[in-house]
C-alpha cells in the first residue's frame, strides 16, 4: 500500500505536530505517513511527538527549505 502523504508547507510550530498526530490517528498499524513541512522545529517537534505516541520515524530528510518525515504508524 503506498503512503499516505500530508503537505504541512507554510504552516508554523505548533500546527505540523498537531496535524501530524491528527493524520497517524486515522491510520491502520503497518501503515505509513509521509509528512512534507517548512517549519524548521519540525524537526524537533515531528520525533518528539512519536516518542510520545510510540510510532516509528523511518526516515526523516532536508530537500532544500523542506523537512522529509516517513512514519508508520505502531
Amino acid at each position: 500500500m503506498p503512503p499516505r502523504t500530508l503537505d504541512l508547507l507554510g504552516l508554523k510550530c505548533p500546527l505540523p505536530a498537531l496535524k501530524t498526530r491528527k493524520a497517524l490517528k486515522g491510520l491502520q498499524p503497518g501503515e505509513r505517513l509521509v509528512v512534507t513541512c517548512s517549519d524548521p522545529m519540525a524537526a524537533i517537534d515531528i520525533p518528539n511527538l512519536l516518542r510520545e505516541t510510540g510510532d516509528y520515524l523511518l526516515a526523516a530528510h532536508r530537500e532544500e527549505a523542506r523537512l522529509v518525515f516517513e512514519i508508520e504508524k505502531r
